[in-house]
């Protein structure tokens, strides 16, 4: 009974993932065709993902290296000056939408530097410069000595209301003009520094400047307690949608310089894509034929379960999901052939038994039991290089490589699925069907 319900199990986990690989449209025939697939079960909705990420060396897009300028930075702050403008770049291009944007620091001595890699970004202009500009917000007050004020060109004073006591920034719209605006949301103390400013300037002029700019220079008509506030200026939707992401992601730390830019075409990507399924379709099916040829009925179970193996695999890097690059695609046909290495360990083992006058039954689970202790050893070996790889706390001085990590994430998964489907389906399978 146990091994009926782990077989279930299988049956069952094989069916979603084959669901969940299905690709969004699925034409087999003119008559046969399904669209959508996601399913409702009262109040939870399953939206299947359609398709896996791809990375920028298949999808296309942009790699953009920024300097960062630390004159101003003392030596003891600028680790953690270049981290937080990491912090702050992954910030506006998560806002602007770009899918699985990838952001990295890189340093020498007195070079520090920002990699940037945008996949699918059409419009490279407006990535820079929602990039690149530091959205530095003050709000300034008359200044009451007019005669000083026209000689130094100071006519407003800062205060100390700034960027740094927004609590958040949205898009709106006039209700009078229809135009876009900014609206403003404080926290708490900035709330309380807005209210003071607008209760001691009524009938004055409040200016909001941006970068050293005025963008807006509203009158106070009277005093604002609810900490919000609204900019407004030469706003269409799309800069004003710009200026809320810079705002939401706060001020850069440092100033930052664009020194390399490279686009790649996605059509490099689509050809190496091709180039790759066909290997590693190839690959798969000379393993499936020697699995067979080798084993016989054995092997065509371990075939079985290699099959499901990749099922499996597919809609991981969908669920999760996984950015595929081409060093990715590396890594999972690696750990293609390393899924059927265990199904050889332990058909040997169970083919010595055998010749030791052991019975079937008992050849099998000794097979597996034995084989079990090197099995665990090569694949702990080999996730301790896939975690040194992938760098998952960024020390300098190991790789920080996003191709070099896809290679690591996909190699780490491919084991860990391979470790259930050579031990678990393919122990189930030959448990169920095997009569030797």
């Amino acid at each position: 009974m146990k091994r009926k319900n782990i077989l279930w199990l299988i049956i069952t986990l094989t069916l979603f993932s084959v669901y969940v690989d299905l690709p969004a449209k699925l034409n087999l025939r003119k008559e046969i065709s399904f669209t959508g697939l996601d399913f409702k079960i009262g109040p939870i909705v399953f939206k299947r993902p359609t398709d896996v990420k791809k990375g920028l060396d298949l999808q296309g897009g942009t790699h953009l290296v920024f300097s960062a300028d630390m004159n101003g930075v003392e030596e003891k702050n600028r680790d953690e000056a270049l981290k937080a403008s990491q912090t702050n770049i992954e910030k506006r291009v998560n806002y602007f939408g770009v899918s699985e944007a990838i952001v990295q620091t890189a340093k020498t001595e007195n070079d520090f530097r920002l990699i940037v890699e945008l996949p699918g970004v059409t419009d490279v202009n407006q990535a820079i410069d929602l990039i690149g500009k530091t959205a530095q917000l003050e709000f300034r007050t008359e200044n009451p000595d007019q005669k000083t004020a026209t000689e130094s060109g100071e006519y407003f004073l800062k205060t100390d209301l700034t960027g740094k006591d927004l609590k958040r920034s949205f898009v709106d719209f006039d209700q009078n003009t229809s135009e876009p605006v900014v609206g403003l949301e404080f926290n708490s103390e900035g709330a309380k520094k807005f209210g003071e400013i607008t209760a001691q300037n009524v009938g004055k002029m409040v200016a909001i400047y941006l970068d050293g700019l005025p963008v807006s220079i509203p009158k106070v008509e009277e005093a604002i307690t609810g900490g919000n506030a609204v900019i407004r200026g030469s706003f269409d939707l799309k800069s004003a949608k710009q200026l809320s992401i810079q705002l939401n992601a706060g001020a850069l730390p440092v100033p930052i310089s664009l020194i390399e830019q490279r686009n790649i075409g996605a059509s490099l990507g689509n050809e190496s894509v091709q180039k790759s399924v066909r290997a590693g379709l190839i690959g798969l099916l000379m393993v499936i034929a020697f699995m067979w040829a080798y084993y016989g009925k054995l092997g065509l179970l371990a075939d079985l379960a290699l099959i499901n193996y990749g099922l499996i695999t597919l809609a991981l890097y969908k669920l999760i999901p996984v950015t595929l690059t081409l060093p990715g695609i590396a890594g999972f046909l690696l750990s293609v052939g390393m899924a059927v290495d265990a199904n050889i360990l332990i058909f040997e083992r169970m083919k010595e038994e055998k010749r030791m006058g052991k019975p079937l039954l008992v050849a099998m689970e000794l097979g597996f039991g034995r084989a079990w202790d090197s099995i665990r050893d090569a694949n702990v070996c080999t996730l301790i290089t896939a975690f040194i790889l992938f760098n998952p706390f960024n020390w300098t001085f190991l790789n920080v490589s996003g191709m070099v990590r896809g290679f690591a994430l996909t190699l780490a998964l491919g084991i860990a699925v391979s470790l259930f489907t050579g031990i678990v389906v393919t122990r189930t399978l030959i448990r169920v069907f095997y009569k030797g």
